[in-house]
């Protein structure tokens, strides 16, 4: 992982977070002034950013929210103090309201951002210097440290570009926390084609059936925000197993790049987990970022222990099958 420190100091009034990056100086600093590029890692795994402003002037400002699954935002606002390319940038860093004002009770920092090169790419410190050991307190107990962390370690994606950073690993599963599983595959398509095979259900059940031998027998979809869907699954040709399904409702959708989903096995009382689906293209291809969030630990381990790794692998080699077919 990227981060390989953070460091909370009570008496400077400081957090400071370092990274190294084998990537080099300017291509790190093209990643941090680009918001195109800041938004696809600039928030941690859940609550992604976007930036509805960005004047990356002395002086300037960039204006941010990140939506939780749920639909919550959390709005954030930086005034550029210093830029000194492609060495260091300093902003004001504020929590801000829905008007875009300072958030009330919520503290605003300065933050210096320095890139320093190394003998394999680029060290990141990001120091952030507050006004009172209060405040300090205060950021660390909303979860900046973990936060932070697995912001920055979204990075390498988008340094690597997705093609080099997929290239050969199929479906991987990265278990994030006790509650929190991530599952990202690279397809060739667009990903607004993506995004239909997501949708819509005569797409949808060419492609979505698990290992061989199983069919998909109910498809029915809402996919407006608050509307329902159920699908089910049984196996045919003499192969062994029981009918089963899911069912669930959507929470949130951004086309064509995020929806959020509950979902339940029918039939069963099982919690229900939290499907937040992400989808980033580049050069042609899309990466399908799943992250899943169980009730609790034993929940996630029981169900990574089902092969589901291994069944989505199928699944996402007919996806491609379907989208050179329909693109």
């Amino acid at each position: 992982m990227p981060v390989t420190d953070v460091t909370t100091d009570a008496e400077a009034l400081t957090m400071t977070l370092t990274a190294e990056f084998e990537a080099p100086v300017e291509r790190l600093w093209t990643a941090f002034t680009d918001p195109d590029q800041l938004e696809r890692f600039w928030g941690p795994p859940g609550w992604p950013a976007t930036f509805t402003a960005f004047d990356f002037s002395v002086g300037g400002r960039a204006n941010y929210h990140m939506t939780s699954p749920r639909g919550e935002k959390a709005g954030g606002s930086w005034e550029f103090l210093e830029i000194d390319e492609p060495k260091r940038f300093t902003v004001l860093d504020s929590f801000v309201d829905d008007g875009g004002s300072p958030a009330d009770g919520l503290p605003t920092m300065r933050v210096v951002f320095d890139f320093e090169p190394t003998a394999s790419g680029t060290k990141l410190t990001n120091t952030s210097y507050f006004t009172s050991a209060d405040a300090l307190e205060q950021v660390v107990a909303m979860g900046a440290v973990e936060g932070s962390t697995m912001a920055l370690n979204q990075l390498d994606r988008v340094l690597q570009g997705l093609r080099e950073f997929a290239a050969g690993k199929g479906t991987r599963t990265e278990i994030l926390d006790d509650t929190h599983v991530r599952i990202t595959r690279l397809v060739e398509g667009p990903r607004e084609l993506v995004w239909r095979a997501h949708q819509e259900p005569e797409l949808m059940t060419q492609w979505l059936l698990g290992p061989d031998g199983w069919r998909m027998s109910v498809c029915e979809i809402d996919p407006t925000v608050g509307g329902k869907y159920r699908y089910a699954w049984e196996p045919v040709d003499g192969t062994p197993g029981q009918a089963f399904g899911f069912s669930g409702e959507t929470l949130l959708s951004e086309a064509p790049h995020r929806a959020v989903t509950t979902e339940r096995m029918t039939g069963t009382e099982f919690p229900s987990t939290l499907n937040d689906l992400s989808l980033d293209e580049e050069d042609g291809a899309t990466l399908i970022t799943l992250l899943i969030e169980y009730p609790d630990k034993e929940t996630r381990d029981m169900v990574l222990a089902t092969g589901m790794t291994d069944g989505m692998e199928t699944s996402y080699a007919r996806l491609e099958g379907v989208l050179e077919r329909v693109g």
